[in-house]
């Protein structure tokens, strides 16, 4: 049994998340007929609803997807959503709202929705498209122990969900995981290039690289060593490994990843300022 049995959630927008977060949904057991996707594409309305969803287009009937639900997903771009949200604000009365929109802090959204403060702000990130995401949660007070478990139920269906106590953090979470996808495809694709350079062709060194780095992930959230002890298991003296990790250190590599992240939480700082003007 599930906190979500018989809950209607309503999604706002039925984009590239929302559609990550609705198949997450339903591969958990949530029947398709309490899922309701709001969109303004009549293409998209028809591909959702050919999936059992109900659907509505929100410039002939922005209220109905909200009214008499119990969770309203908010999946716009952030640049829309004061204009979208004021369409229905009017008539939410007790619902609990998440927001997968970057940048927009919970004062701003409660703004945007005339006072209202039930509201949940989620930072997922994109392998939350094959329920292999990982999502950072923050929650106002208002939000009652029942709203935080449907919360959690609802972005838990694709994958991992960390709950944060000050909406600060958030920045720090899309340093961590929110861009993080990025810099692990960049690390992929200088290990393929670093392969090739030295004999092997691109489908050998792609498959290997891949590999390599999702059982990697998967050895370290089976451990109990932490990631350093991990490496130093692997890591013979005089070995190949050290070789490289030796080059690595000289390099700073650790201390140039802490400064990527910087730059990303220095950003996602200075875009959350720039929503609020």
């Amino acid at each position: 049994m599930s906190v979500l049995d018989n809950k209607k959630i309503s999604f706002i927008g039925g984009g590239n998340m929302a559609q990550a977060l609705i198949s997450g949904l339903v591969g958990c057991g949530i029947k398709p007929n309490l899922i309701t996707v709001a969109d303004p594409s009549s293409d998209a309305r028809e591909q959702l609803a050919a999936k059992g969803l109900n659907t509505v287009d929100p410039m002939a009937d922005p209220k109905s997807a909200v009214i008499g639900a119990d969770i309203v997903v908010l999946a716009v771009k952030p640049q829309m959503m004061k204009v979208v949200v004021s369409a229905f604000a009017d008539v939410l009365d007790n619902q609990l709202v998440i927001s997968v929109a970057a940048g927009l802090s919970t004062d701003l959204l409660s703004n945007m929705l005339g006072g209202y403060s039930n509201i949940v702000r989620a930072m997922p990130n994109t392998p939350s498209m094959i329920q292999m995401g990982a999502t950072g949660l923050y929650g106002t007070d208002n939000i009652s122990a029942e709203q935080k478990q449907l919360a959690t139920a609802v972005m838990e269906a694709s994958g991992l969900v960390m709950w944060v106590d000050d909406e600060e953090h958030m920045h720090a979470v899309t340093a961590v995981s929110g861009s993080a996808p990025a810099y692990m495809f960049y690390f992929i694709e200088s290990m393929v290039d670093g392969a090739v350079a030295l004999g092997l062709d691109k489908e050998q060194a792609s498959a290997l690289a891949m590999q390599t780095m999702l059982g990697a992930a998967k050895m370290a959230m089976n451990s109990d060593d932490a990631p350093a002890e991990l490496r130093r298991k692997v890591t013979s003296p005089n070995g190949t490994t050290q070789a490289a990790v030796e080059s690595m250190q000289a390099n700073e590599i650790g201390r140039q990843i802490s400064e990527a992240m910087q730059a990303c939480y220095d950003r996602s700082q200075a875009l959350s300022e720039e929503m609020s003007k």
